[in-house]
């Protein structure tokens, strides 16, 4: 899953672009709104955390530019005022969501993987296929009843590929929303996560390599 967090307090936003990594999240950031705009059009998010009282462009403004632009991302808007009528200006904007500052990491990961899961076609919170399993919210994954240690983005790529379920998915959009805007678009790292993956799991195999399209289970 891919998160871009529009916020202007640098030490904040690089806070929950961490911790959001370590959840298994590729994350982006965006210290003004004009910024946050840009990559949000450019890139295939799943959910925006968009602060509103952002400089250069209000995030009122963002929200309403990435509504009217048909913008297929989910937004979480962000705000240190806690008022009802602020709560609906935001989602009247267009926003999917709302939390007000302070909030609990915990909560802000909840909520951004409820958003997910409300994509079309909705994503079961719980991802099957045969006798593999991972529930995306406790972060665990197992095969035939047996736990399987997985790293970040090994578990990314393999929550995407579940997600598609039986589409194949390149290695193109692997890098993409596994791994974030720094990612070197020439990487094997795609290469080496697929075959990292397919040790843990063991046999009978279950990622099936699409010769110049990509991977699938």
């Amino acid at each position: 899953m891919r998160v871009l967090v529009v916020e202007d307090d640098a030490e904040l936003a690089d806070a929950i672009a961490q911790g959001l990594r370590q959840e298994t999240f590729a994350a982006d950031t965006a210290l003004d709104g004009e910024r946050g705009l840009e990559n949000a059009l450019d890139n295939d998010y799943d959910v925006i955390v968009l602060d509103r009282d952002l400089p250069a462009l209000h995030g009122d403004a963002v929200c309403a530019k990435l509504v009217a632009a048909g913008c297929r991302s989910r937004i979480l808007m962000l705000t240190a005022a806690a008022d009802i009528e602020d709560r609906v200006d935001g989602l009247a904007l267009g926003a999917d969501d709302y939390l007000p500052k302070p909030f609990a990491f915990a909560e802000l990961v909840a909520r951004i993987r409820a958003l997910a899961r409300r994509a079309q076609p909705a994503i079961p919170p719980v991802l099957r296929n045969a006798d593999l399993e991972l529930d995306p919210g406790r972060r665990t994954a197992a095969r035939a009843g047996r736990a399987l240690d997985l790293g970040p983005k090994e578990f990314g790529v393999l929550e995407l590929l579940l997600a598609a379920d039986g589409r194949v998915v390149s290695a193109e959009e692997l890098l993409e929303r596994v791994w974030d805007e720094m990612a070197d678009p020439f990487s094997t790292a795609v290469k080496v996560t697929i075959s990292r993956l397919r040790r843990k799991l063991g046999e009978p195999s279950l990622i099936e390599t699409v010769p110049q399209a990509g991977y699938r289970i």
